[in-house]
């Protein structure tokens, strides 16, 4: 039987989860980089990550502390 891969957000929490500490744009858009995510512009590659934090933050993986700041760090 084969396991399915991992999707974008999948792999991200998996290593947010791995590694801890705070979390913002470039340093998701590189842990994306590393599963295998490969967009064709860099800001595709931004907008992806945004995204996935956002959602991570809604599903309770994620805090952002300062409402002010894109910044992220494991719940």
């Amino acid at each position: 039987m084969t396991e399915k891969p991992l999707t974008h957000k999948q792999a991200l929490a998996a290593v947010i989860g791995a590694l801890g500490g705070t979390w913002d744009t470039e340093r998701a858009v590189l842990a994306l980089r590393l599963a295998g995510y490969e967009p064709t512009v860099d800001e595709a590659a931004g907008k992806e990550a945004r995204r996935h934090l956002r959602d991570l933050a809604e599903d309770g993986v994620l805090v952002r502390p300062d409402p002010e700041r894109a910044v992220y760090r494991p719940a």
